[in-house]
């Protein structure tokens, strides 16, 4: 099966979506990181009252978690369950003969 053109398919179209967004994630969190260690300036700028760039930033690290979920699984629904659907199907269909 892991040979078959539709599991490489299933495979190419996860990493394809997977690698891109992790690197993207890690670059932003890793920019909230080396920006609160040493920006702390900037960070601390006030925006309005008492909330501050980096509150901000840390309430966008929750918000872009969220998103990256809710974009996976808009992904997975449209892009990878129907091939890994049809995978299935044939994996049960060999196994039953």
């Amino acid at each position: 099966m892991q040979a078959s053109p539709d599991f490489q398919e299933l495979r190419r179209r996860y990493r394809n979506w997977a690698f891109p967004v992790t690197v993207a994630f890690l670059v932003w969190y890793l920019l909230y990181v080396i920006l609160s260690g040493f920006a702390r300036g900037f960070m601390g700028t006030k925006v309005f009252g008492n909330i501050n760039v980096a509150l901000i930033f840390g309430v966008l690290q929750f918000v872009s978690t969220f998103l990256i979920a809710w974009a996976y699984a808009r992904h997975a629904d449209r892009k990878l369950d129907p091939l890994s659907d049809k995978l299935r199907g044939e994996m049960e269909k060999t196994s039953n003969e």
